[in-house]
């Protein structure tokens, strides 16, 4: 198992990716304004790969037949799968919903980490889960939208179901990591799913616009592909590496969080008191899951 300054080290390198993944909705707003979200997802996973590309000049995968079949699997379902339900539910409903219905997203991967990575998370554990599971319901709720459409349940709905997809994404991706370096699967990973937008994307969406793109979008694109991408996927996939998945997920909350600091700081909204009170919450939920709550796993082979 991994000591305890590696799971310290893993804790705040999920902390870190989930703060990274919260700027993406505030960065994609910026380049739907001028593109569709077929060609936002194209572009974003195109900058990641190129912030990735010394890691796979540096380092060949060592991966036999049977783990490029999982590798090609995780990355249909953590990129294009995922990235085009999440933001078609996304221009469906308002960003407040959409930012709800990510605060599950640790409740669902706990779920599924015991369900299917043999991993089982005490009670101290679970009351921290449905903690910060309230406090982000309490950001949205408390934040005043400024979305020009009302939310729908089709768009809800898309957005839940991308979240079930990256629950088998982070499990695909651990049971990767057990066998091969954090580095590695996810620059091959994440470059095998753009390879995939580069077929799907054109046929459904049309070949990606180069002209009438303004230097403000395509720095909301290059961000949200060297850090809401690259960087967090890298980040988060080594923590995982150090710590139960059933545990790290209680840092997907600090989305909600990040993004609605933007919110107030960037894009003139308001936070009430109920949204100051669900961001301590978060906080403190984490703070208890990371010091006082214990998950054990029955599969002891996690590399560091």
């Amino acid at each position: 198992m991994p000591n305890h300054s590696h799971r310290t080290l893993g804790f705040a390198a999920c902390a870190g990716a989930s703060t990274f993944w919260g700027m993406g909705f505030f960065f994609g707003k910026i380049a739907l304004a001028e593109m569709s979200v077929g060609h936002m997802v194209f572009y974003r996973f195109f900058f990641a790969v190129l912030a990735l590309l010394p890691i796979m000049l540096l380092h060949r995968p060592r991966l036999n037949k049977r783990e490029w079949g999982w590798l090609l699997l995780c990355s249909f379902l953590g990129v294009p799968l995922q990235f085009l339900i999440q933001f078609q539910g996304l221009a469906l409903t308002t960003v407040s919903h959409a930012s709800l219905m990510v605060g599950t997203m640790p409740v669902i991967l706990a779920v599924g980490a015991t369900l299917w990575a043999k991993e089982r998370l005490d009670r101290i554990g679970w009351l921290a889960l449905a903690a910060s599971s309230t406090g982000a319901a309490l950001i949205v709720f408390g934040k005043k939208s400024h979305a020009a459409g009302g939310p729908t349940l089709v768009g809800d709905m898309l957005v839940v179901a991308s979240l079930v997809i990256a629950l088998f994404w982070v499990l695909l991706n651990k049971k990767l990591m057990k066998q091969h370096s954090a580095l590695v699967i996810t620059a091959y990973g994440l470059t095998v799913g753009w390879l995939m937008l580069c077929i799907w994307v054109p046929l459904q969406y049309g070949l990606p616009p180069v002209h009438g793109i303004s230097v403000k979008a395509w720095l909301a694109l290059a961000a949200s592909g060297v850090l809401c991408t690259a960087t967090s996927t890298m980040l988060w996939n080594w923590g995982m590496t150090q710590v139960p998945a059933s545990q790290a997920g209680i840092f997907l909350n600090l989305e909600p969080l990040i993004g609605s600091l933007l919110g107030i700081g960037l894009l003139g909204e308001t936070l009430g008191l109920t949204g100051w009170l669900g961001g301590a919450i978060i906080l403190a939920a984490a703070a208890v899951l990371t010091t006082r709550s214990n998950a054990h796993i029955e599969d002891e082979h996690l590399i560091a």
